[in-house]
This record gives C-alpha cells, sequence and structure tokens, in this order.
C-alpha cells in the first residue's frame, strides 16, 4: 500500500495556508540512535516531517517559509553515496524524493547546504517557527535564537486530528493486518503455552505482511499481568503459563504507511467452569461498554463526555456486584476503570490532539474500555477503532466481541 505524493502536497499546501505571515518553520526527521558501536535502533521519522513529505530517511530537514503570500519549501538530503551505501543500503535520489513527496527536484538540496539556506532564510527577517515536537533538533540548530523561535505545533496538531481518505484506509488496512495476525496466533494459546510462546507468531503475522515496525510494543499478558497495562516485555517459561479457566490479554498493532492500528483482545482459555465464572460475568459489562461507547461518539462529544458516560455505567455495574456502595464515588469507580475509555489515533498510536475539544468528523479513535478487579483475579479490555462520521461512528476494524471468538477451546 502507497500514499499518493499529493495527499503530502495538500498537506504542505494547508499547512503554508494557516501560517503567520513573515514565518519560516524549520521541522526535521531526526536521527536513529545508536544500539551499539556498529548499529542503529530501527528508525521512524519525526512524525511531522513524514506527514508533510512521506519520507522516512535520517536527518532530513524541511524549511517551509511563507512571506508576502509567496511560500517556499526547502528539504535536505543526503546525497548518493557508494560506500556508504554499500554498508547502510541504498539511498533514494533526488528524483525518487521528488516523486514521493511531490515536491520540485529544483526544492531539493544536499544536506550539506543546510547551514546557508538557513542563514539565506534568517536574514530575511522571518519569524522562526518549529513544529513543537523536535524541540532538541531544533534547539541545536538554533541556540542562539531561541527565544525568538515561534511554536506552531497547534497548527500540525489540529491538521492531524482530522483524517483524510488515504490516512483512513491505511489505519483500516493496519487494522485488518493486525486481526489476521490475531486469527493466526489464536491457533498457539493453549494451557501451558506462555507469553512468548503467543508474541513470537502475532509478531511473525505483522511482519510478514509488511509490519516491521508495529505501532508499539506488543503486549501478551497472561493471568495477572492484565493487571499491568503495559506490559510489554513477554515472559518464557520463567513467567506465567496459560491455565484453564484462565484469561490472557493482547493489545497490539499493525502500522501501514507510517499509520497506526490499536487492537485489544482477551482471550479465555477453556469454556465456562460454572455460572459463577467472573470472567464472563465481566465479559458482559465490557460488551455493554463497548455498544454504549460505538453510539455515544459523535460529532460535539468530547473525551470527557465519554469517560463519564462509561463511568455511570461501571457504577450500577459495580454497585449490582457487591463492589461499591448504592452510591458510587467517581473514587470508587476509578479503583476498578483505570484509564480512559478512548484517544486519538493516527501517525502514533496515541496521536497528538487537543484532548478537550469535542469530536468531529474525520477523528479516528482507539475506543478501548477495560475493568480490572484484583480481587477476582480478572481484569481485561477490548478495543477496536472507529472513524467519526458525520451523525455518529463507524467500526475501521472487527469490532468482534462475540464470545465464540474469545473462548479459545481446550485441546
Amino acid at each position: 500500500m502507497r500514499i499518493e505524493s499529493g495527499f503530502f502536497k495538500e498537506n504542505r499546501d494547508a499547512f503554508l495556508n494557516r501560517l503567520p505571515e513573515g514565518t519560516a518553520v524549520f521541522i526535521f526527521a531526526g536521527d536513529s540512535r545508536p544500539m551499539s558501536q556498529d548499529d542503529d535502533y530501527r528508525f521512524l521519522p519525526d512524525r511531522n516531517f513524514y506527514y508533510l513529505t512521506g519520507l522516512d530517511y535520517k536527518g532530513g530537514k524541511l524549511i517551509l517559509t511563507r512571506k508576502e503570500n509567496e511560500s517556499r519549501i526547502m528539504l535536505f538530503a543526503p546525497e548518493k553515496d557508494d560506500m556508504k551505501e554499500r554498508w547502510h543500503g541504498k539511498r533514494p535520489s533526488f528524483a525518487e524524493l521528488s516523486k514521493i513527496s511531490g515536491i520540485s527536484e529544483d526544492d531539493i538540496y544536499p544536506e550539506g547546504d543546510f547551514e546557508d539556506k538557513k542563514f539565506d532564510v534568517l536574514k530575511e527577517e522571518f519569524k522562526l517557527a518549529y513544529d513543537g515536537t523536535s524541540v532538541a533538533e531544533a534547539t541545536k540548530h538554533f541556540a542562539a535564537e531561541k527565544d525568538a523561535v515561534l511554536d506552531i505545533g497547534e497548527i500540525l496538531t489540529r491538521m492531524r486530528m482530522v483524517k483524510r481518505e488515504p490516512e483512513i484506509e491505511c489505519i483500516k488496512e493496519a487494522a485488518k493486518i493486525t486481526e489476521a495476525a490475531l486469527s493466526e496466533m489464536k491457533e498457539y494459546i493453549k494451557p501451558g503455552c506462555t507469553e512468548l510462546d503467543i508474541f513470537a507468531p502475532l509478531e511473525f503475522g505483522m511482519e510478514k505482511r509488511g509490519t516491521l515496525i508495529p505501532a508499539f510494543a506488543t503486549i501478551t499478558a497472561i493471568g495477572e499481568n492484565a493487571f499491568y497495562l503495559h506490559h510489554s516485555i513477554p515472559e518464557g517459561e520463567e513467567g506465567p503459563v496459560a491455565e484453564v479457566g484462565g484469561q490472557i490479554q493482547i493489545d497490539v498493532g499493525a502500522r501501514v504507511c507510517g499509520y497506526c492500528a490499536d487492537i485489544s483482545r482477551v482471550y479465555f482459555v477453556g469454556d465456562k467452569t460454572g455460572e459463577d465464572d467472573k470472567r464472563f460475568l465481566l465479559l458482559e459489562l465490557i460488551k455493554d461498554l463497548r455498544k454504549n461507547a460505538f453510539a455515544f461518539i459523535k460529532p460535539g462529544v468530547t473525551f470527557n463526555d465519554l469517560n463519564e458516560h462509561m463511568w455511570e455505567i461501571v457504577g450500577r455495574w459495580l454497585t449490582k456486584n457487591g463492589l461499591a456502595g448504592e452510591e458510587p464515588t467517581k473514587e470508587d469507580i476509578k479503583k476498578y476503570y483505570w484509564h480512559n475509555t478512548s484517544h486519538h489515533l493516527g501517525l502514533d498510536v496515541h496521536d497528538i490532539s487537543l484532548r478537550e475539544l469535542p469530536f468531529e468528523k474525520g477523528n479516528c479513535l482507539a475506543v478501548e474500555p477495560g475493568v480490572y478487579i484484583p480481587e477476582w483475579g480478572v481484569g481485561f479490555r477490548i478495543e477496536d477503532d472507529v472513524l467519526v462520521t458525520e451523525e455518529g461512528s463507524e467500526l475501521l476494524s472487527s469490532g468482534n466481541d462475540d464470545v465464540s471468538d474469545i473462548v479459545v477451546a481446550v485441546r
């Protein structure tokens, strides 16, 4: 899957049109971090750099200027170097960078020209600005001018909060890949399996479909490890193993063209152990919360509105099941409802946003009601991705919380 260059050109044009008159913006892709003396961690570019260019190479620099209703774009990239390419892989040519980004080849410069071009811009009395995310990089290049540098991050944040069709399709595809990997992984769940036993096929299921860097660190949590929300280092034989009557929490997301899915599933090892099986009692609550959340989300609603709606439902359930008094307080509810119901989704799994703003058409959200009851030894979330539409919401992932999908038969 690929996003056409016109999408990134439209992003740049819209961004430039929103800039204050006489502004020069500097955005940096960033560099990889060394993992050892001779190797680096896998590189992901600054998400705003990618949003405006579609490019993912290390050390990229972008200058955008707007003055007297005229705008200019300058992109800086490494030149071809046979020796470096021999060790580190092929570098795209300026023509290839132009094709991906939609930036004219005439506006792409060798990275060594950046300092001269930067000073040319400074001479023109522009107000300097950066995107609010690559602070360290901006400080490095503009230490002397730091007091005069504007943060125009809110402009890009507002733009990125509203997804367009190519972005929505990428998130849909990422969800599709994630769910395919989950389906394959389910075959490895059985009594005695470890977190690593299910982590490995889950990661492989995404990798073979093109996701080499997942949206976030994959979570496979057996039993009470589900009470550690970001339990992202799977344990092997030294850790917990799946038991009949137990649960496994999965939280995973593929990445397609930079865009993330975020899907959580719970699996029960074996069917009901009896009428008082707390797993199934809690499952009915989570299913009810999901149904209500999907119906509640629409333009004009805020994250706080959604949380309050969920708290009301959870409060009544806690009272009914003897976990809270007749009129549970917010503190009573938060004892079991630990995290927010939803967050924005996009180029980052917890995408940049202005959380106080009401939802609007084009927002993509991960919706993850979760309830955790340590005294029962049971707690989980089920999470799916939705698009805010003109009148409500639309699922981007399958939304399948059918019991037949959740219960893993003991083999």
